[in-house]
């Protein structure tokens, strides 16, 4: 079938999914939305999706993006230092995650904090070292950590056993690995959060590690505008389509998707102690 014949791609609206889903993790202060961020988030409301975390990366972008959400009550809060931007997160840096943590109610989370060695551009020592800094930090706080691990599964496994949190409350973002690794992480009591590439075919592994995942410690995400998921691979994400990655999950699960969202979402609003139905004066109680 030629491009000119293909059929148009199915809109989020169209899968009328019930207005209980939870996108855990979202960028939606990046440059990427500036032209219709508003539009975005009301049409991810249209499409089921309840609540929605936005992930500040660092406390400089929360000081000046937050206010892009004042008056949206379906969006809470994570806030933390990438790995990539490990070199940015002197001790200043995380006295001011401290106090924002202290005097907003909307950030129930610290992350997306972790190990990336993908990339070269900061050394791992450095990054291991800003890892703990902020797992001290949601110790301190009584929050849970959010995970970002790219080709560093067994040292940030080992960083977060040194650090005591084996038991305690963790997502592990972007879930992307293995039946095995999925095991481990689940053998520590953690959470694990399923983005748009568990709906690409070849990814026959990641595919095996879901249908193992019990649903109770699932979560859902779209790491937007990153990683959309089938039809709508290779655009920008946004939190909309995150009905696409339920539908995804669901097949592989075998049972409805309307029961996957439902149970998705209670577990993210479980996990970051969120209201169900978000009222402005109920989050900032």
């Amino acid at each position: 079938m030629s491009k000119k014949n293909k059929p148009p791609r199915p809109e989020p609206e169209s899968l009328a999914l019930p207005p209980c889903g939870v996108d855990s993790h979202a960028h939606l202060d990046m440059v990427e939305f500036d032209t219709d961020r508003v539009e975005l988030m009301e049409r991810a409301l249209s499409s089921g999706v309840a609540r929605t975390g936005n992930v500040f990366l660092g406390p400089e972008a929360y000081r000046m993006n937050r206010a892009m959400f004042a008056d949206r009550p379906e969006i809470f809060f994570i806030l933390g230092v990438h790995p990539g931007n490990a070199d940015q997160c002197p001790p200043e840096a995380v006295e001011a995650m401290r106090q924002a943590f202290r005097t907003d109610p909307r950030l129930r989370a610290v992350g997306e904090i972790g190990l990336d060695f993908y990339w070269d551009d900061h050394p791992r020592e450095l990054q291991e070292r800003v890892f703990r800094a902020q797992l001290a930090l949601a110790r301190e706080l009584g929050l849970p950590p959010v995970i970002h691990c790219r080709d560093a599964f067994d040292d940030t496994i080992r960083v977060l056993k040194d650090e005591g949190f084996s038991g305690r409350k963790l997502l592990w973002h972007c879930f992307g690995g293995d039946e095995d690794q999925a095991g481990i992480i689940l053998g520590h009591g953690w959470h694990v959060s399923i983005p748009g590439p568990v709906s690409y075919a070849r990814n026959e592994a990641l595919h095996r590690a879901v249908a193992a995942i019990p649903l109770e410690r699932m979560l859902l995400e779209t790491d937007c505008p990153y990683l959309s998921a089938e039809p709508w691979r290779g655009k920008r994400n946004h939190p909309a389509l995150l009905g696409f990655t339920a539908q995804a999950v669901a097949r592989i699960k075998g049972m409805p998707v309307d029961a996957l969202w439902r149970a998705t979402g209670d577990n993210a609003v479980e996990f970051f102690g969120l209201t169900k139905s978000p009222s402005f004066q109920e989050d900032h109680a």
